[in-house]
Order: structure tokens, then sequence, then C-alpha cells
């Protein structure tokens, strides 16, 4: 031991003259102190992920920025690894690379999963640079759908990863509520006029952005106190680390109760959703009243009297939500908020820097457009605001605002909505897009990077490719980069592996949709959008096909029942489908068959995920569970945890959809369940009730997991790709929905609220309601589209469908231009007369 010290301290006096030669002018600059910092920094990053002894045969040192943009500088003997960069982030991402260069495993949100030698591959010296001066994680709502509950230890873990793929910026609004309390307490609310403008924690995002209250519940001082708590930690982390905070600042969002203090001020109620009644709606007040410049400049002294000092601002009060009504034009309120806000921040923080998300102005087409956006900008510097341009990959908008008028901006990708565990995402789009913008002439003043996905832990892949194009200004070639990927991942050069995920390259990560979801997370008896192309079913049956081999690998563990799950998840789609074809035909025989095969397989899919490390309804409650040492108030965190991944509000239900075991067996399960015995029987199935009960039931179900489950994976997803479906003469319709005498109400007009997927509405000109089966015909008078809570489209005539099939066409679409985020929905008001035996289906008109 001893002797090997000592080579390792003389290999590392030899190298040093190589690796400092180049650079010893400009680190002149930098001084003993501030290096000694940063590789202290770098070295508790590194000791954490790889272990203490691992950690103390790397040697560290600092090297200047390339014009304020990271970089770093590796090479190594068998002894010794050198590492230089220029920041804390730089090394450590510097060392991810070398490891990954030599196959050595990867940093993933399951852990560090490494096998490293005992001896360092020689390598000569590497330098790598990133293009962009901020690389950023996070959006508003990846607060809701992933991090509410996170612990300290959570919190650590995530920005060790975070410094090992060289991100230095995150959003971080923890404990903006427990801030702003003090501010509204200050200013004469009661405790209770503050509750009753609250939400619960998991549901914060969505009230920071001025969506709603009174969802979920409200905040406990309990929690406010752990949150300030949990704040510190990670602040000094991170400051630690150099990764720089976006602080969540205050955007006009007020209880409705500050018009006891203030009955001057002009209060405007938000519109983010329609489904929600105006109690649930928020009030926003315009910055152009001293009192918004007075709160903004409380909240922000306050927070910095309590966490230090704070540089980047977010401040969002338009995103998702009609801008409010001022009796003037557009482009002269949005001018004049830009302005008043611009010096509100300013005037609580000199040399603050306003950030907004640029979402809204892609969403929301129809407000935002070459002059509101301009209006909303212009009376900022263009080196005080930041633009996180983050949904490239949803449709991209910085080059139809011109590079957003020399404003500071970042691109990047939403590349997941709500957490959705489905495989999507173009890698051809990820591994190519950073290129193409830096080489873009109308870039304007692009200066960062960032992946903001709403729910984290799911597509590892896309998130290592879109880590490694931020540092690099050329694109990732996917061939050699996959192969890699694979050896890393599974410590293995096994040719299926690397042949596996060329062909789910070619398949599933060659195809996007915002939201994709299976039929049954959705209450449906038929398909979802989730991608189904028979080349999937190939690459996973390639993956599986050397489970014996590698079963004990934890990466291909995760990866075999993730993919099992998927594949065994689809295939429940298609019995769930001829469930609704069989009862429409009357064929009850053939639903009762359908209906337990297609349970059994989302079953299997649920042990299967029992054995994952991240897809878990138990580690999830757990978490939530952790922020109390009260049985009551576990309890209500566990309710608002399992509340914003399943029914959300109501209204914006199941836009989580995640694939998780413990949620399919105890959740998803039951209630497609009652789905099928409604159809079959005919008996009603009051949804709301159910869900209620289940989101107060405390606990997850056991289940046993598999004893190989990687083995098991192969064995069942031979199985069902063997097995046959079901069909009907009507199966190969594309049918939106059914309806059935359970449905109805004899000589009673009635409303169908039917869910519709994003594939069908992108191809939807219309539908029409086809007669299967009773002695009853079905009477149409309207046909509405609902989207986000909003009738965007509406056909109202008298049509039936029976016996005789007269004016069953209503033309519905959505407009050309909109965007929809959460909830699709068709609503037909019908009624069936003398009698409710009456099935059909309503099928797709394209």
């Amino acid at each position: 031991m001893m002797f090997r010290l000592t080579t390792s301290i003389l290999t590392a006096v030899l190298l040093m003259p190589i690796l400092l030669a180049a650079d010893i002018a400009e680190a002149a600059e930098i001084t003993a102190g501030q290096r000694a910092k940063v590789t202290e920094a770098a070295k508790g990053v590194l000791s954490r992920v790889m272990g203490e002894h691992v950690a103390s045969r790397i040697s560290l040192g600092v090297l200047p920025q390339v014009d304020g943009r990271d970089q770093y500088e590796y090479q190594s003997s068998p002894d010794l690894l050198s590492i230089r960069g220029s920041s804390v982030v730089a090394i450590c991402r510097g060392v991810y690379d070398y490891l990954r260069a030599h196959h050595m495993g990867t940093v993933g949100w399951a852990g560090a999963r490494l096998n490293i030698p005992d001896q360092w591959p020689d390598c000569s010296p590497i330098r790598g640079e990133t293009p962009f001066k901020i690389r950023h994680c996070y959006n508003a709502v990846t607060f809701g759908y992933t991090t509410p509950y996170w612990t300290v230890e959570r919190w650590s873990q995530e920005l060790d990863w975070l410094a090992m793929h060289g991100y230095n910026m995150i959003l971080n609004p923890i404990a903006s509520e427990a801030i702003l309390e003090r501010v509204w307490l200050k200013m004469g609310l009661s405790r209770q006029e503050i509750e009753a403008y609250q939400t619960g924690p998991a549901h914060l995002p969505f009230h920071r952005m001025g969506c709603i209250r009174q969802v979920g519940g409200k905040l406990s001082a309990d929690w406010h106190q752990s949150q300030i708590k949990l704040q510190h930690h990670v602040l000094k982390r991170m400051r630690e680390i150099g990764i720089e905070p976006v602080v969540q600042g205050f955007a006009g969002f007020v209880p409705p109760a500050i018009k006891r203090i203030h009955p001057e001020i002009e209060l405007h109620t938000t519109h983010w959703n329609g489904g929600f009644p105006e109690s649930q709606r928020p009030v926003v007040m315009l910055p152009d009243h001293p009192v918004f410049a007075a709160i903004t400049k409380d909240y922000l002294i306050e927070w910095q009297n309590e966490f230090g000092e704070a540089k980047y601002i977010l401040v969002d009060s338009f995103n998702e939500m009609k801008l409010p009504k001022t009796g003037v034009p557009a482009t002269e309120m949005l001018a004049n908020y830009g302005k008043r806000t611009y010096e509100a921040i300013t005037a609580a923080a000199p040399d603050a820097i306003w950030t907004l998300q640029g979402w809204m102005f892609n969403y929301q087409r129809y407000i935002w457009n070459k002059d509101t956006v301009k209006a909303l900008l212009e009376s900022v510097p263009n080196d005080r605001l930041l633009v996180l341009d983050y949904a490239n990959d949803y449709n991209p908008n910085w080059d139809d605002f011109s590079g957003f008028h020399g404003r500071s901006w970042v691109m990047g990708y939403v590349p997941n909505m709500g957490g959705k565990t489905p495989y999507c995402g173009k890698m051809n789009f990820y591994a190519s897009q950073v290129a193409k913008t830096l080489q873009h002439s109308g870039k304007g003043n692009l200066v960062g990077f960032t992946i903001s996905g709403e729910g984290l832990e799911n597509n590892e892949v896309l998130y290592e490719l879109m880590s490694d194009t931020a540092w690099s200004k050329q694109a990732v070639e996917l061939g050699p980069w996959l192969k890699d990927y694979a050896k890393n991942r599974y410590q293995s050069d096994d040719p299926a592996l690397a042949q596996a995920w060329q062909q789910l390259h070619q398949s599933v990560y060659s195809w996007f949709t915002p939201h994709p979801a299976f039929g049954w997370q959705k209450m449906k008896l038929g398909r979802g959008n989730v991608y189904r192309d028979p080349k999937f079913f190939r690459a996973v049956q390639t993956f599986l096909s050397v489970a014996d081999q590698h079963a004990e690998n934890a990466n291909y563990r995760d990866d075999a029942v993730e993919m099992s799950a998927i594949v065994l998840s689809l295939h429940a789609e298609d019995y769930f489908a001829a469930i609704a074809h069989s009862v429409s035909l009357g064929d009850m025989a053939v639903a009762d068959r359908a209906a337990k095969r297609g349970v059994e397989l989302l079953l299997d899919a649920d042990r299967l995920l029992q054995s994952h490390s991240l897809h878990r309804l138990d580690r999830w409650i757990d978490l939530a569970r952790a922020h109390s040492t009260s049985d009551r108030q576990s309890d209500f965190y566990e309710t608002n945890a399992k509340q914003i991944i399943t029914t959300w509000g109501p209204p914006v239900n199941d836009y989580a959809c995640r694939m998780w075991s413990g949620l399919i067996r105890d959740f998803y399960v039951p209630r497609i369940q009652k789905v099928i015995a409604s159809r079959i029987q005919g008996e009603p199935f009051d949804r709301r009730a159910w869900e209620a009960t289940w989101l107060q039931n405390p606990g997850v179900s056991k289940v046993a997991v598999y004893a190989n489950p990687a083995v098991q994976a192969a064995e069942l997803v031979e199985r069902a790709m063997k097995q046959k479906v079901p069909r009907t003469k009507a199966s190969k319709l594309d049918a939106v929905a059914y309806w059935a005498p359970n449905d109805l109400k004899k000589d009673t007009w009635v409303t169908l609220d039917l869910p519709v997927t994003t594939e069908q509405l992108k191809r939807m000109k219309g539908v029409r309601f086809v007669f299967t089966g009773g002695h009853h015909r079905l009477d149409i008078r309207s046909v509405a589209l609902i989207a986000d809570g909003q009738q965007v489209a509406l056909d109202r005539h008298p049509g039936e469908a029976g016996d005789f099939h007269r004016n069953n066409k209503y033309d519905v679409a959505l407009p050309a231009g909109m965007q929809v985020n959460n909830t699709i929905r068709l609503r037909a008001e019908v009624r069936t007369t003398k009698g409710v035996s009456s099935n059909g289906m309503i099928l797709l008109v394209q």
C-alpha cells in the first residue's frame, strides 16, 4: 500500500508540468484559495458517487474558463487519473466522460453503477469544452411531478447527478410559500385567509403560476419549517458545487382577501383550465399598482435574509393562461407589464436577472406572436432577462420570435409530461438539434441549454444523450454512441444488447408524442397512444434473448422488466378493446375471457416492476410520508402525493399515467375492472367516489417479487406474443369510444364524457355514431370537443343511430394552430326512448 501511494504521488508530480504549462498564465489569476475550494468540492462529489478509495486515486486541478464557458482536461496512467476543470461541475463532467470513454459504467437516478478497475487505463490528454455558459435543469412543474416530497438524501443524490452530468443551474422554488407567508402576515392577512389561498405540496407549482388554489389541501406550519430547513441544505450544497439557483419570485398572484387591506387594487381572476370553478381560481394583480412592487421587494428581501443572495428570479404571470382583460391592446398591456415587473425585481435585487419560461409562447400561439412577445421583452435590457425556451421538441419558439429579440435565452427540451413511463422521444432530433441551433445565423443571444422534463426518472437514455449534446458543438453520431451506451450500462459488449438499442432507436425512439398513455390508464377499453409498432416488440425480444447471461446486472434487470411491462401493457390494451367490441355485439362470453386475460397481463407487469429500482408506488409514498412523524400528517402527504399522479384535481384527470408497481395493481387494475363490470353488466360506476376512497386509504398492497425478474420477464413476453387476442368483425374500425345501456337513461338527455387520445385528435375531422345492437335507437343532438377544460368545437344538430342511421356524423376538430397540453374529451348529448337497450361505437372521421 505504501509503495502504491508513493508511486501515485510521483506520477502526479511528473504530470503536473505537462498539465499546467499551456494554461499557466491564465490560471495565475485563479487564487490558491479558489483552486482549493473547487477541488475540495469536486472531491466531495466524487467521493459520494465513486467511494472515497476511488476518489483518492484522482488528482484534481483547476483550469480557467473559455469566454465564460466551462472546460476540462483529463489524462491517466495506471496509478493516477488527473483531471482539471474550470469549475466543480466541469471537473465532475470530465471524470464522468473519462469513465464512460473507458466503459466503466453509468451514473443514473438509481445510483452510480460503476465497475472501476484497480488500475486506470492509459489515456493521453483529452480536453472537453461546452458551447454553453448555462446548462440548466427542470421546469416549474418538475416540483410537482418529481420533487415535491424529496428528502435531504434524495436531493443530495440529485445534485451529485447534476454535477457528474455537467449542469450548473437549476430551478429551485423550495420554501417559497414559507417566505411569502411571512409577507402576507406582515401585510395583515390572517392565517385563515392565507390557507384559503393555498394548495397541497404536490400542487404548489400550479399555485405559483396562478393556475389553481384550494386544490389538494393546505400547508401546515411544520411543512414550512421543514421546507426552510431543506432549502438551507440544498442551497448550501448547490453553492458548494457551483450550481446556480433560479429562485421563485412574486408574479402578482395574491390571496383574494388582500382586498380587505387594499380595496383599491384591481384583481383579475385567472383562467387556466375551464373545469375548475371560480372558487379554485386565483386572482392576479398587475405590476402597474405600487403594491406589486412593495410585495416583490418585501418577498425578495425576506428570501435573501433567510437564504442569501439571489441572482436569477423566476416570474411567470401568464403561463398557460389567458391574458387579463384590461381594456387596452394586448401589446400595450404586455409592454407595461414587462417594464414594471423588471423595475420591481431590480428595486429589490439590483443585480437580478428576470427569468421566465418560454413554454407559454409555443403553447398559446393564439396569444403569443412576434408582436406580443416583443412587447413583453422590449423594456428589459438584453442581459437582464433569461428565457428558458425548453420545449424545442414540442414546438420550437425562438426562430419565430427573432431569437427573443436579443435577450439571453437557453434552448432545450421537455421530453416528458407528467412523468409518464412509456418510451418516447426522437433520438435523431435530440442528437443533432443543439448543433443545428448553434450554427443558425438567427440564434441571437443563445447562452445555454436546458432539459426540463416534468417527470424525471424515466427514459434515462434520452437524458444521457441530451446531456452529452450540451458538451459538444457537433451532432452526436448515434450508431457508436448507442454501442458505447449499452456497453457502459450493462458492463458487457454482448452484440445482442447493442443490436437491441439500435432497434429501439429505429422504432420507439424515432417517435414523439407529449402524452404517451395506455388506454386502461384513461379508463378506456381500447388502445391509447403508446408506440406499438412491431419493430418495438422485436427490439424487446432481442434485448430479452440474453436474459440468462445478464440477469444479475442491475441496469439490465431494470430495463428488462421495464420493457417487458410496456409490452404486456400494450397487449392488455388489445384484450380490453376486445371487451368493448364484444359487448357492443352482445358476445359476453368473449368479453369475460378478454377481461380476465387483460387483467392478468397488467398484474404480471406490476409484479415485474416491483423489482425495478424506481418504478414503484411504495417508493413515492415513502418519500411523502418521511416529511412528518405524525400519522395524520403523513397520511395527508401520502394522499396528496397519490393525487398528483392519478386524479390530479379533478378536472385534470389521469395526467401523469405512470406505469408503476403498486399503482397498477391497487389503482389502475381495480378501476378498469369496475369499468369492465359496468360495461358488461350495465351497472353504473361512480368513478369519483371510488377514486376518493382509494386516495384516502394509506399504504400499498404487497406482492412477491420474482426470484429472477429478468428471466421471468422474457418468459412472460414470449407467452404474451404467442397468444391470440379475440377478434370481432368491427375490430379494424377506429373507435373513439362506445356506448352501452348503463351509459343511458330512458327518455332523458344525458352527456357522454369520452376521452380522446392525442393521436386520434391529430387525425380527427369529426365522429360518426354507429349502432351495433339492441332494441332502442340512440338520438344525438350535439357533440362538443373539450380541450384543457374549454369547448373548442361544437356541432349541434339532430341525429340518429339505430336500425337506420340519419345525420349521424358530427364535425368536430381542433382549430388550426391550437395546442393542447392536458385533457381532450368529447361531450355528446344523447338519449334513448322507451328503453335503454342500445349498444354502439363512436368512430373517428379522418
